[in-house]
């Protein structure tokens, strides 16, 4: 006769294939929400690329204008003083579209936490097969 607190093993192995399958549900679940967290994450990166850019352009035309008008006065040339201006602003557009799209990269929106979970849910599942 077993004691009222011990079990078969087929309950046992049927209560540990039922955690199992919830443990995946809440997986499952996890994910969605990292994977929206992420997707939310690359939208506001586009965002601030878009509103980079946008205001960027007319700051940079008054800026190009008087560094232009500087660097004529103080002795150069018209079309070197362009140049030189143009190239400053080429530099500060690159280094905003830079930052947008290192927080695009496949890095920064991978779902890790998930990832991790899973991981160790896959070691903890191996342990109770065992």
């Amino acid at each position: 006769m077993t004691s009222p607190g011990s079990r078969s093993i087929p309950d046992l192995f049927s209560d540990a294939v039922g955690q199992l399958a919830k443990l995946i549900g809440n997986e499952f679940a996890l994910a969605r929400a990292e994977v929206s967290e992420k997707a939310s994450q690359a939208g506001r990166a586009a965002g601030m690329i878009v509103a980079g850019a946008v205001c960027l352009i007319p700051a940079l035309v008054l800026l190009l204008l008087a560094v232009s008008a500087m660097l004529i006065s103080s002795g150069f040339s018209a079309p070197v003083a362009y140049l030189m201006t143009g190239a400053g602003a080429a530099l500060v557009s690159g280094a905003l579209i830079a930052i947008g799209l290192s927080r695009l990269s496949g890095d920064a929106l991978k779902p890790s936490l998930t990832l991790d979970q899973v991981e160790r849910d896959k070691i903890a599942a191996k342990e109770m097969i065992r």
